[in-house]
């Protein structure tokens, strides 16, 4: 099984799993950036953002949600939570089937998810509006379409 996240699914490969129903999973990140980083797992495979049911995509929130309040709630003392996902190789996504990271966070705790992030202006925010209004419209069209 060439998907590790797949694979730990189908109980062949090893993971702490902290919450299970029948569609989806969390576990610990084996790489955790603070203690408690959790990954919501859809059993489903499914690469990325755009190949994902909007429905999947909402269920993670929903259970991230709940871990979230837990990271909280528990012996891990969280002060806040930040809650992504990494949509490609160029937004940093490692493991291509989708997942929803949990990460714990203390006030103080000095990690910076965007650290040496340059911060740029559009040159011409009008224009770019423009394009993903455009883009959406195309979309909402193919959707009508399709039904």
């Amino acid at each position: 099984m060439s998907c590790v996240f797949c694979a730990i699914v189908a109980g062949d490969a090893p993971a702490i799993r902290i919450y299970e129903d029948d569609d989806y999973l969390a576990i610990l990140d084996i790489r955790p950036f603070t203690r408690g980083h959790t990954l919501v797992i859809p059993k489903h495979h499914s690469v990325d953002l755009t190949d994902t049911p909007a429905q999947t995509c909402a269920e993670m929130v929903r259970i991230g949600q709940r871990i979230a309040k837990a990271a909280r709630q528990s012996g891990l003392h969280a002060d806040g939570n930040n809650v992504v996902i990494n949509d490609g190789k160029a937004a940093f996504q490692s493991v291509f089937h989708i997942h929803l990271h949990v990460v714990p966070r203390q006030s103080g705790d000095k990690l910076s998810f965007a650290k040496g992030m340059l911060l740029r202006r559009d040159p011409d925010r009008e224009e770019t509006g423009a394009i993903l209004r455009d883009a959406l419209a195309g979309l909402d069209a193919t959707q009508d379409g399709a039904s």
